[in-house]
This record gives C-alpha cells, sequence and structure tokens, in this order.
C-alpha cells in the first residue's frame, strides 16, 4: 500500500492566513504545510483540501483512479469545489466497513472528539490508521490481534491518542508515526523533529510518498535523556513531553513532602494537574532500586532534590562531617546512582538543575552543594544519550 501525503499541516495551513506569530513567521519553504490530505494507492482519498488536484500533481500523483472520497471532520468556511471525475465527498458513520472497487477495506474509527478516524486495510493485508484532527479513538479497552503499520495522527496536539494505541498494542514497535494536522503551535524546525523522535514519530514534507506495510527498522528513540536547565526555565514541562506519548510512565518526585509548606503544596499540586491522569507517582530518594528493576518508563524529577537528602542523610553541610568521612559517604552513593542509570533497561528522563551560572553562594555548605550537584550532572550526563538544556523554554540540544 503506498501513501502519498498531500498535506500535513492543520485545517487552515501552516503558515495560518494573517498570522503573525513566530512559528507562522518561520514556517516558509519546506517548512510550509498544506491542510493534511491522505491519498492511499491513487484509489482512496482521506480529506478533501483546496488545491488537492495541484498537490497531487506536485507529488507526481493523479487523483484520476480516486473511487472514494472520505472526510474525517467538519470542514468550515467556504465549501470546497469538487474537482472534476472525483465521486463526491462523505464520511462512513462510526464503526461502519466500507469495501472499494480497489479492494480496500475501510472501517470508521469513533473518536472522542467530532470527527471521524479510518482504519485502511490493503487488498495485501498493510493496515493503516488515519485520526482527524485533535481526535483519539474512543472505547478502547482490550488489546487488539495485530498492531498497525503506519499511524498517521496529530501527534503534537493529541499526544494521548498514541498512548491510548500503544496501551492496547495497536501502535507498537514497529508501527510507523506519522505526525499530521501540524499548526502553529507545534515547534519549527529541528527541535519539531527531535520532540517527535522522543514519541517515536516523524513528521515528513507534503508530497512524500510512503510504503505501508513493508519492512522498516523501529524508530530509535533516546532511552536515557537528562534535562537541566534554570528555575522556572520550563525543563520540567520540556522532560514531561518526552513520555507523554507512552500509556504508563512513573514519575518519580524526589522533593518528598513539607508539611505546613502551602506554597511548596502548591508547587506539587501544579506539577500533578499537568500530568496525564494515568501516571503514577512514587515519592521517594532510592533511585539505584528504581532504575534496576524492570517496568515502564521513569520520570525522576529531579536530582537536585535528591542531591539535597543525600546531603542531609550524610550530614554532608557540616564542614567537619564532610572532612570525617562525609564526602567519601556521598561520592559512593553518587557512584552508585550513575551506575544504576547506566545500567538500567528503562526508558527515562531525568530533570536536573544548572547551579553554577550565577550567584556564588556565600556559605562553603552552598558552595560545596553547587560543586557536587556540578559533579553529578557531568557524570549522569555522560551516561546519557540526550541532553538537554532548556533556557527561556527554548530546549538547546548538548547531546543526541
Amino acid at each position: 500500500m503506498e501513501l502519498t501525503l498531500l498535506g500535513t499541516g492543520a485545517p487552515d495551513g501552516l503558515p495560518r492566513p494573517d498570522c503573525p506569530c513566530a512559528a507562522c513567521a518561520l514556517a516558509r519553504g519546506t517548512g510550509s504545510r498544506a491542510a493534511t490530505a491522505l491519498l492511499i494507492d491513487d484509489a482512496l482519498l482521506l480529506d478533501l483540501t483546496p488545491g488537492a488536484v495541484f498537490a497531487a500533481a506536485r507529488a507526481g500523483r493523479s487523483l484520476t483512479g480516486v473511487r472514494q472520497v472520505l472526510l474525517t471532520h467538519p470542514h468550515d468556511g467556504p465549501a470546497v469545489e469538487l474537482p472534476a471525475g472525483l465521486p463526491p465527498a462523505g464520511r462512513v458513520p462510526d464503526g461502519r466497513v466500507l469495501t472499494l472497487i480497489s479492494g480496500h477495506r475501510v472501517r470508521a474509527v469513533p473518536m472522542d472528539a467530532p470527527g471521524t478516524g479510518y482504519e485502511v486495510i490493503s487488498p495485501e493485508g498493510a493496515r493503516l490508521l488515519y485520526l482527524p484532527p485533535g481526535g483519539a479513538p474512543a472505547g478502547l479497552t482490550d488489546p487488539v490481534a495485530q498492531p498497525y503499520d503506519l499511524v498517521a495522527g496529530d501527534v503534537v496536539g493529541r499526544p494521548d491518542a498514541v498512548a491510548r494505541l500503544r496501551a492496547v498494542e495497536a501502535v507498537g514497535p514497529a508501527t510507523e508515526l506519522i505526525a499530521v494536522h501540524l499548526d502553529h503551535d507545534a515547534p519549527p524546525g529541528p527541535e519539531l523533529d527531535r520532540r517527535l523522535a522522543a514519541a517515536g514519530a516523524r513528521a515528513v514534507p507534503d508530497g512524500t510518498t510512503l510504503a505501508v506495510g513493508g519492512f522498516r527498522t523501529p524508530a530509535a528513540a533516546p532511552r536515557r535523556t537528562l534535562v537541566t536547565g534554570g528555575a522556572r526555565s520550563g525543563k520540567s514541562v520540556e522532560a514531561e513531553r518526552r513520555l507523554e506519548t507512552y500509556p504508563e510512565v512513573v514519575y518519580v518526585a524526589t522533593g518528598g513532602a513539607r508539611n505546613g509548606d502551602a506554597e511548596w503544596a502548591a508547587r506539587v499540586g501544579l506539577h500533578r494537574e499537568r500530568r496525564p491522569a494515568a501516571w503514577r507517582t512514587e515519592e521517594t530518594c532510592e533511585l539505584a532500586e528504581l532504575l534496576s528493576a524492570d517496568g515502564p518508563p521513569l520520570l525522576i524529577d529531579c536530582l537536585s532534590l535528591w542531591l539535597t537528602d543525600l546531603m542531609d542523610r550524610v550530614d554532608a553541610w557540616s564542614d567537619a562531617t564532610w572532612a570525617d568521612g562525609g564526602e567519601r559517604a556521598l561520592r559512593s552513593r553518587t557512584a552508585e546512582l550513575v551506575a544504576a542509570v547506566r545500567g538500567t533497561r528503562r526508558t527515562v528522563v531525568l530533570v536536573t538543575n544548572e547551579t553554577g551560572s550565577g550567584v556564588v553562594p556565600a556559605t562553603a555548605a552552598g558552595r560545596r552543594f553547587r560543586d557536587e550537584l556540578g559533579r553529578l550532572n557531568a557524570a549522569v550526563a555522560e551516561e546519557c544519550e540526550q541532553v538537554l538544556l532548556v533556557v527561556a523554554g527554548q530546549v538547546l540540544p548538548l547531546r543526541g
């Protein structure tokens, strides 16, 4: 089965008409995207968009052989003129199966938002799922018999759709994930590629033709990622984005509870509200044990609080204790953590702080913490395939 993406953008395209935002200003040349439309084996057109005939011609395809045109979502604005020779566009009721003269079987998949998803099975058995903008499959409970070969959907806007499909094994290691319906909310340029790669997905230029169902090497998502940055830089949000397409994640909070501290409780509450409901939270500083065990991905937030707890345990704040075995005890525990990061088989994202770029601490204990955190960050980064620095909400890749 051949899939040609005539467009990969949001319904209004990218850049949006008359939009002055920075993302739209940068969406020029190969970064511009027409509204998403899929042409399958030159026989089935999913979503009729303005200029579809010209988009097909630019991709080296023709719409003259199209036998069915199906819509996935309400199309606002003026009606799109039906090109000559194309059958009328329509939508299939949820759950209904349509068999085309070409031999393709199309099933309408219910969504949790206005719109219809379409499962397409070729005569040879290749399986494709196309999701509408802003939509995720509804009612998924039991594991499926066979994963899709390719899923095209709103990976940036609805990462939970991918998580739902992964939870029932509809998306497996060999499933090709293609991000479509890309809007100006998606990060421009290489950052989009990095964020999608963390989800095992990718974006392709308009006009790309893909073979569905052939052998492909699974996408190589980084297994260990360190996210660092200053206070309120957006590092925790970025870390959460790296795992938001996974159905189950263990969020490891190393800060613990601070009874009577209302401001700290408010911070913790904001973090919890931002995370997907399916994620499980563990409040612990026993990180080596978690990293050594099998299980779902880990998000550890953060190493600086873990180090604070460790310095409390070995009384590393005291100059006398530090000189009398405290330094040795702390280095032994940090080495244990670094070894656990090196040996873990789990997908893990670790968050830490950059504390050495500002004011020099006034006390010896403060300078000791700064120095030990710098050493810990460097040692953990050495064991990670990807290291990201977040500054003012912008992600700068340091490795990977």
